[in-house]
């Protein structure tokens, strides 16, 4: 597809392009600038026939067909927000029952009614990974309100115990006003499970019921629905096959955190929702969630040949470039495309913040590789109330969008693409919009090239990896505690165990366990891999 060199040499160029490319949409508060990106006017009619499909494809996917052929589910996170378009009573109903249990739960939290062991709750303890923690970061950190908010939110979003400890250091004097929310659909995630032990063990050793401060957001008979229910937690929300995690802001993963900290998910749902009907329009010219799709494509040559740059210039948006790598990245990183064929497909995804990219890598993005298109997210609202001059006639927030301007300028002058995405403000209906925006974006753009854009099988791959080395630890561990009066080498240990081929993972499991004391395994001999040994101590 033919491209085009912009230059900035004519003024009334730049302009007619900016007016031809330019759209606003009001209903979401949207402005939306693709003129800095290279595509031309036939680009875009080769285009429209592929864009045609990608609509009839979603149209099918929201009426409720298998859109995840590998797992034989429907895809169903567009009905979160307008439960009267699910596909069958019992699910439009189950929507609406959880919703209004979250509404009422997080009054009962606010009011008193439900406290913990020392009083009423302020504090509210996240403990997910992927989908089930960086959406509510994200949220949390983009609606927060220091001073307004009901409830402070933390986070437990690894198996790092490093990490843990630090936020167990932060809470060791407040866990009988904190709430735990255990967040994950399988009830198995193993990162979600030790976070959970963990707590639940500092709760124990300060003498605290976890049970009583514990609320599970789950799939109905997960092991963890299955834990909450038998130990008597606060209260269970679902998790349903049809929402996968990096789209399920929308449901209960995403609205419980932001109900609790206050924020108003009505709001937040009406935003979603009004995104939605606009990206259902079925051209290109009106409908941003396509302008995007095909902006990605032209970019990345519908192969991935350049990387995402998100660059929002508001402090309150620093997380979306992390939301978004989830989003984009699992849903497209993908080997295969529907039809078996070997594709490797994927846009890679990373970003700061404005003005603090312009003192990190805007150097690069303006005269090194090219190798990248921006995204560039600007608020025009600075803050609520009047600002100060910092000098005559200027505010920070006059420089902060002059940063923006200047930059995208910076890059326009050497031939770097951008799109900008305008909001008047942050809200809960704008960052609402915002989700649903890069959801149906990244549907249509899956579409566009064949691929899956809600299954991950890479991921499990890893899990299974990651299992597979705990338990050849196991073996490790047995085999030097019944054999602990001399030291053994990586091979010996290998052949030992019976698992020659897997020499490298057993010296990386025995320099893990003799780093750590209590593990009773001794690093004898460093330097030369032929030289170091391991023994039980």
């Amino acid at each position: 597809m033919e491209s085009i060199k912009m230059t900035q040499k004519d003024g009334d160029n730049i302009w007619e392009r900016f007016q031809r490319y330019y759209t606003e949409f009001p209903s979401i508060g949207l402005g939306l600038d693709i003129s800095r990106m290279n595509f031309t006017e036939e680009f875009i009619g080769q285009i429209k026939p592929r864009l045609a499909k990608a609509f009839a494809a979603m149209d099918e996917l929201e009426a409720g067909a298998i859109a995840n052929p590998d797992e034989n589910r429907m895809v169903g996170h567009y009905w979160l927000r307008n439960s009267t378009l699910a596909p069958t009573e019992g699910i439009r109903q189950a929507i609406d029952q959880t919703l209004t249990s979250i509404k009422a739960f997080a009054a009962k939290i606010h009011s008193g009614e439900i406290q913990g062991a020392d009083g009423t709750f302020e504090n509210i303890l996240i403990i997910g990974i992927g989908g089930s923690a960086l959406g509510p970061q994200f949220v949390a950190h983009a609606l927060s309100q220091p001073g307004r908010d009901k409830m402070t939110p933390w986070f437990i979003d690894n198996t790092d115990p490093d990490g843990i400890d630090r936020i167990k250091a932060k809470l060791v004097n407040s866990l009988g006003i904190t709430l735990v929310l255990v967040i994950s659909k399988s009830g198995g995630t193993k990162e979600t499970r030790n976070g959970m032990l963990e707590m639940k063990a500092a709760f124990n050793a300060a003498e605290l019921n976890f049970a009583e401060h514990a609320v599970a957001i789950t799939g109905e008979g997960s092991q963890l629905d299955k834990i909450a229910k038998a130990e008597g937690w606060i209260q269970r929300f679902p998790m349903w096959d049809w929402v996968g995690g990096r789209t399920s802001e929308t449901s209960a993963v995403g609205l419980l955190p932001a109900a609790l900290q206050g924020f108003d998910i009505d709001q937040f749902l009406a935003g979603a929702a009004a995104c939605d009907t606009v990206t259902r329009t079925k051209t290109f010219e009106e409908n941003p969630a396509s302008q995007l799709a095909a902006m990605w494509l032209n970019a990345v040559e519908g192969r991935g040949s350049k990387d995402m740059v998100i660059l929002p210039y508001k402090d309150r948006l620093e997380l979306l470039s992390r939301y978004l790598q989830q989003l984009i990245m699992e849903s497209i990183g993908k080997e295969r495309d529907l039809d078996g064929k070997v594709v490797n497909q994927g846009i890679s995804v990373y970003g700061n913040k404005g003005s603090t990219d312009q003192h990190a890598y805007v150097q690069q993005l303006r005269e090194g590789v090219h190798n990248f298109f921006v995204t560039f997210i600007r608020v025009l609202k600075d803050r609520d109330g009047e600002s100060i001059e910092v000098e005559k006639g200027h505010t920070s927030g006059d420089y902060l969008d002059g940063f923006f301007q200047g930059t995208r300028n910076a890059l326009y002058q050497k031939n770097r693409e951008s799109i900008t995405l305008n909001f008047t403000v942050i809200n809960e209906y704008c960052i609402g919009a915002l989700v649903a925006l890069f959801e149906r974006s990244v549907g249509y753009y899956a579409s566009i090239i064949n691929i899956n854009a809600y299954h991950q099988p890479g991921v499990e791959a890893g899990k299974k990896a990651a299992g597979d080395v705990i338990t050849l630890q196991a073996k490790i561990i047995d085999f030097l505690s019944k054999n602990s009066d001399y030291a053994h080498s990586v091979g010996e240990i290998a052949d030992a165990i019976k698992d020659s081929e897997s020499k490298e993972t057993v010296f990386l499991i025995c320099q893990h366990l003799s780093a750590n004391e209590h593990r009773g395994v001794k690093k004898i001999v460093s330097g030369a891999l032929t030289k170091i040994t391991f023994q039980s101590q």
